[in-house]
């Protein structure tokens, strides 16, 4: 790859154009020294087959072949477990390191994949079109240090999700390895009066100084699983090793739309989920980050409670998330699903607004103002101990 196809592809490193010029107070007052992992289950998770309400009869009566029999689930309380595929999260409930929020939505909801992700990365009402994600706004609002690598960084995608929009200093990786030797085509010399050359000239420019702080030579002890979901994590933890400093990581979890022979793939994604999540902990743990680092589960939607024809189901809406760390107040959270109250789709109702989530780890988490990001006031979740 030359100097000019790496530039076009972008599927390497994605930097914005612009930064903001001053800080302000809010950036003063910002502890970006809290790391969240923001872990995308691409396709739209079944919430009801990953936190079970194994009490409620009509969860059996709506899934006739696909419900989770009782005497699988692992049990958290009197009326919801999870699925048996996520036993590696136990240890993690045991220690009050996981919450798990139910029924999270949001007014309106769109079951169109696209449309649905891009009101989740941009936080926008359901009628509301956004051009950037809800952090591109929280750093023009409160600018990351200059010192960091970079602001966030995507792993395994090259879709920028919450980072999209310009204004942020973003990249996209598969893995450190390969960027480092991207990134030497990338002299980020010279200057131009030309708009868009000198765009081009920034790129190289952010993008050579991103590879000169992020490194992968920090050997981890820590294993992680060796599949697609477990290789980003392990990228994301390298990144953390490097000390460089980033105050965001997306990693992506594909596979979740789960319209037919649900049972085996869902099984599967949610033990590589789980055990992904452990082996980030381990690391994070090995090199002293674990209480400053916040793990956050999104999806567009969750799915339909009736099971449909095909061993599948198909997209719905409230659904179930997993936030984890070292500071996170372990426990349920939220309002279990509404089972007996259905919309006319079939649909459940939410109870926890996902900018509730995002309030939180704005507000909570890295002590900005969720309200600029957000567009408004919501309602923070108390899942954390500080």
């Amino acid at each position: 790859m030359d100097r000019r196809e790496f530039l076009s592809a972008g599927a390497a490193a994605a930097v914005a154009a612009c930064f903001p010029q001053a800080a302000n107070a809010a950036a003063a007052a910002a502890r970006y020294d809290n790391l969240l992992i923001l872990v995308e289950l691409k396709g739209g998770n079944d919430g009801l087959n990953t936190v079970v309400p194994f009490a409620d009869a009509d969860y059996y009566r709506l899934r006739p072949r696909l419900a989770i029999a009782r005497d699988q689930v692992l049990q958290l309380d009197a009326s919801a477990g999870l699925h048996p595929a996520l036993q590696a999260l136990m240890p993690l409930w045991q220690n009050r390191e996981l919450a798990v929020v139910q029924s999270v939505g949001y007014p309106s909801a769109n079951l169109s994949h696209f449309r649905s992700i891009e009101i989740w990365d941009t936080a926008s009402k359901s009628d509301q079109y956004l051009n950037e994600g809800w952090l591109t706004r929280a750093f023009a609002d409160a600018p990351v240090p200059r010192s960091f690598a970079a602001d966030g960084i995507v792993v395994g995608s090259n879709e920028m999700g919450p980072l999209a929009g310009g204004g942020t200093r973003a990249l996209a990786l598969t893995n450190t390895e390969q960027f480092l030797r991207q990134a030497r085509l990338a002299g980020g010399e010279g200057v131009s009066r030309n708009a868009a050359l000198s765009h081009i000239l920034k790129v190289e420019r952010d993008v050579t100084q991103a590879a000169a702080n992020i490194g992968s030579g920090v050997a981890l002890r820590s294993e992680f699983p060796n599949n697609a979901f477990g290789n980003a994590l392990k990228t994301a933890a390298q990144v953390v090793a490097s000390k460089a400093g980033v105050a965001v990581i997306k990693v992506t979890h594909n596979g979740f739309d789960t319209h037919s022979g649900e049972q085996g793939t869902h099984q599967r994604l949610l033990k590589d989920l789980a055990e992904g999540m452990v082996a980030m902990r381990a690391a994070m743990q090995e090199i002293g980050r674990w209480d400053s680092t916040l793990m956050m589960t999104y999806s567009e939607f969750g799915r339909r409670p009736r099971e449909n024809q095909s061993g599948g189901t198909d997209h719905g809406a409230a659904n179930a998330h997993f936030v984890a760390g070292g500071q996170v107040r372990g426990g349920l959270y939220g309002l279990p699903p509404a089972l007996s109250r259905l919309d006319g789709n079939g649909n459940l109702p939410f109870a926890v607004d996902f900018r509730d989530l995002y309030a939180t780890a704005l507000g909570r988490w890295w002590g900005i103002n969720p309200q600029v990001a957000l567009n408004g006031r919501y309602t923070p979740v108390d899942f954390l101990r500080a």
